[in-house]
């Protein structure tokens, strides 16, 4: 069944007016709203909820959502959108990779009154809230209506209730209570709580806020042309004035990229259009998140993502004292950060020399017979995600890091008998997906190194060279629930998850075709003359959300989230699109997301493909259908392509 997440309360669903995206965000208004000092009266029931916790606030990125305009008998639906959000963040590359990087904290503060400022329009009345938040900027009359903004200084205050967080480990998310559609991306976002869209804004606007990435949006005013880019090359990553020759010739912009299928569809190439001019610039994709809310983050934003995220950390969360040399008669360590979607690499050197530790994060000094005198010793720690190629931001500090120790053999140790135990470890009390790294860290006495040892419903595995990280894709595992294991020999230490291998299934319902047609070894085909309806829906044995998606003929996924103005209503197909608020939705074949793009109708078959990822992060089999889009003429014709 649906999630709680995904079934939203409210009867009637606005979509704004007004500019920019084909899921239309914000971008460029500032996300606050100025004003004084706040005093307590209004937060002084605020309350901090951990809702994912990976490692200490001070060495995580923290991400927190505050909510605005929940009444306190409304702190049930201000859960139901966090996790709503959070189900889609957590879907998408590369939070799903790098989720164990972030703390998750809400903050719930009880408003006195429901709702937010100036929503929908400027006539509506202003709202008693703690965080004072308002569409059209704040109630500024010569702002855009989906423009939401935030009083600073209060979100400040209440994002300084979660310990260990400060502005530079932390990102605000402002939700309102509102089902109007609205954003904003600056210091920080800001997205209404329940519109249809709204957890399709939150990434976006972190892909702002975060990830310093502009808008591709051909258009400012929606529904008006942008007109021809006049700028000189722009300093975005993902805007450029070059062609494709120029920018291998220059190794310029997304030149490693280039001729690759794009993560959001189509092929990384020069499409024009975006930074709010049809004409004139050029981005990576046809569409992406950054473009129209729905699609992934594309390689070149992904990049970026990547970096922006690890900047947040350092992948060494601790090691042996480098204060002063340390003798050769003993163990020397690191521990790392544990990444979802792989682990990272340690090179260990001694002298310049690599030496053969497979990855380990400890080295035994003791096995290396060292001579007398100095040593130099380092450990590099490096993340080897395939989502970058660019070798300066691989060897930045956000994804390299290198810890160096003078070893001399004159140095004594003494012995520091910590008992094995373990340290830190993947969160046990949820299940984790069959995709994800799960980790196990331990103590680290001097003269030994504990090992851990991993089991899978009572089945030693192998997991040789790092043995704090078990790499759970390697095992492709049968669908269902398994048990793990991790232990350290010769002590009662022991970690259990539950491992879910079962993904999400989904269905999909349609209205109803002129015919159905069943052709042995092809998908079931349905044969339209219009526009008709496709409803997805998900079944989970986990309380959480599922999010369902899909494509058209092998174009990018598009996350499901009902109807635009409805998030109860089926998604909407039609030859030529249909225009809400400007923008366009639904063309079957090739997208259409403004009014001056083709409309042509796409006559033919065309391919429907539909998935699940659950909570967990397991991406349940694609599985597909067929829809014959034919030319109407009054009755019944025979389907063409």
């Amino acid at each position: 069944m649906d999630s709680p997440g995904t079934r939203f309360r409210r009867a009637t669903v606005r979509l704004v007016a007004g500019c920019l995206l084909t899921a239309g965000l914000v971008g460029t208004g500032p996300a606050v709203a100025e004003s004084a000092v706040p005093t307590d009266a209004g937060l002084a029931a605020a309350k901090v909820v951990p809702v994912q916790l990976t490692g200490p606030a001070d060495s995580r990125f923290n991400l927190v959502i505050m909510g605005d305009g929940y009444t306190a008998e409304e702190a049930a639906e201000f859960r139901a959108d966090v996790d709503t959000h959070l189900g889609v963040l957590w879907s998408i590359e590369p939070f799903a990779s790098y989720r164990s990087y972030v703390n998750v904290w809400a903050v719930e503060v009880p408003s006195p009154e429901s709702g937010v400022d100036c929503d929908p329009g400027l006539d509506a009345p202003r709202r008693d809230t703690p965080l004072d938040m308002g569409f059209w900027g704040g109630c500024n009359p010569a702002s855009v209506q989906r423009l939401l903004t935030v009083d600073s200084a209060k979100a400040a205050t209440l994002a300084g209730l979660v310990p260990g967080t400060s502005p530079a480990n932390r990102q605000i998310v402002a939700l309102a209570n509102s089902d109007t559609y609205g954003g904003a991306g600056g210091s920080y976002a800001t997205a209404s709580g329940g519109n249809a869209l709204s957890s399709l804004i939150t990434p976006h606007e972190i892909g702002h806020s975060l990830g310093k990435l502009q808008d591709e949006y051909d258009y400012y005013a929606r529904g008006v042309a942008g007109g021809t880019y006049e700028g000189t090359e722009p300093s975005s990553a993902h805007h450029t004035l070059l062609t494709e020759e120029r920018m291998r010739e220059q190794r310029a912009k997304w030149w490693r990229w280039l001729g690759e299928p794009s993560e959001a569809g189509g092929v990384i190439g020069r499409h024009e259009g975006g930074l709010y001019s049809t004409k004139g610039v050029w981005r990576p994709s046809r569409h992406s998140i950054m473009k129209t809310l729905g699609y992934a983050f594309d390689q070149v934003e992904r990049e970026v993502m990547v970096q922006a995220i690890s900047a947040k950390v350092n992948l060494v969360q601790g090691h042996t004292v480098n204060t002063r040399p340390i003798g050769a008669d003993r163990t020397v360590w690191v521990d790392t950060l544990h990444p979802l979607g792989g682990e990272l690499d340690v090179v260990w050197r001694l002298d310049g020399r690599t030496l053969p530790t497979h990855n380990a994060r400890t080295v035994d000094l003791r096995s290396l017979s060292l001579s007398p005198g100095a040593h130099a010793l380092t450990a590099t720690v490096s993340d080897p995600t395939p989502f970058v190629r660019d070798p300066a931001v691989r060897g930045s500090a956000a994804l390299t890091r290198t810890v160096s120790w003078t070893v001399d053999r004159s140095v004594t140790t003494p012995v520091e008998n910590a008992t094995p135990a373990f340290t830190g470890h993947t969160p046990t009390t949820s299940p984790v997906g069959a995709r994800s790294v799960v980790h196990a860290d331990t103590t680290h006495p001097t003269h030994r190194t504990p090992s851990v040892r991993w089991r899978l419903d009572g089945r030693q595995l192998a997991n040789p060279g790092n043995d704090r990280d078990l790499d759970l894709r390697s095992l492709r595992l049968s669908p269902g629930t398994h048990t793990l294991t991790a232990g350290i020999p010769g002590t009662d230490a022991e970690l259990r998850w539950t491992v879910d291998a079962r993904p999400a299934t989904g269905a999909y319902e349609l209205s109803a075709p002129l015919r159905t047609v069943n052709r042995p070894g092809r998908p079931v085909e349905y044969v339209y003359d219009g526009e008709f309806t496709m409803r997805l829906t998900a079944r989970d044995d986990q309380p959480r959300t599922v999010v369902r998606q899909f494509r058209v003929n092998g174009d990018g996924w598009y996350t499901y989230y009902g109807w635009p103005t409805d998030a109860e209503a089926p998604f909407r197909f039609s030859p030529g699109g249909t225009v809400v608020d400007d923008l366009v939705y639904g063309k079957l074949g090739r997208s259409r997301a403004v009014p001056w793009d083709d409309a042509t109708p796409d006559y033919g078959t065309h391919t429907v493909e539909y998935r699940t990822i659950d909570a967990a992060g397991n991406v349940g089999r694609a599985k597909s259908f067929l829809v014959t889009l034919v030319e109407p003429r009054g009755s019944l014709v025979e389907p063409r392509g």
